[in-house]
Order: C-alpha cells, then structure tokens, then sequence
C-alpha cells in the first residue's frame, strides 16, 4: 500500500486558550485536528493532574494535526501566537498517511 509523507504536530497548552489555538489552526487553513483531554503531568513546575480541578479553565487539552509537508510552517506560525505568552508544548513528528487527499 501506497503512503504519503505527512507533520503530525501535537499542540498541548491550556485547556482555557483551546478555542484561540483552533481558530489560529482555522485561520491558517488547517481543517482537521483532534483535541484531547490531558488528565495530568510533570513538568517545569512538577507534577500536576487534573483531579479535583472546577471547570476547563484549570486543565489543558492536546491538539493533534497531520499536515502535508508545505503546511506547517503556517501551523506552527498560527500555533505560537498563542501559545508563546501561555503554558504549552508544541512537538513536531514526521508520520505517514494512507489518504494524502485527506490532509
């Protein structure tokens, strides 16, 4: 089976700035992307989980985009805008597709 070369591109930040990452994601015409809950952590500041937190506002989600090659560097433009003043960590895979016509 054919696969095509692909950017998997994991955006984790707070859950609160997760609608101004997708409408930056959006905005660079990146139509596809799944957002995940993040249940906890460690990092910087130690370790961290989301139990016994009120609301979306105290957590943080994933943002997970698959891109053709010649797309990423607009996500990742649109992507540190927002995340740049805010908690996040943003990773970049190469990955392979099946359906290219898809990304």
């Amino acid at each position: 089976m054919q696969t095509h070369q692909a950017k998997r591109v994991e955006i984790t930040i707070e859950a609160i700035m997760q609608s101004r990452l997708t409408e930056a994601l959006l905005s660079a015409d990146v139509t596809g992307f799944t957002v995940l809950p993040v249940l906890g952590g460690s990092g910087r500041s130690g370790a961290w989980t989301r139990a016994g937190e009120i609301g979306r506002a105290s957590g943080m989600v994933q943002v997970i985009c698959i891109v053709r090659p010649e797309k990423l560097d607009k996500l990742l433009d649109a992507a540190f805008d927002v995340v740049e003043r805010h908690i996040g960590v943003v990773t970049i895979v190469d990955c392979e597709v099946l359906r290219a016509e898809r990304f």
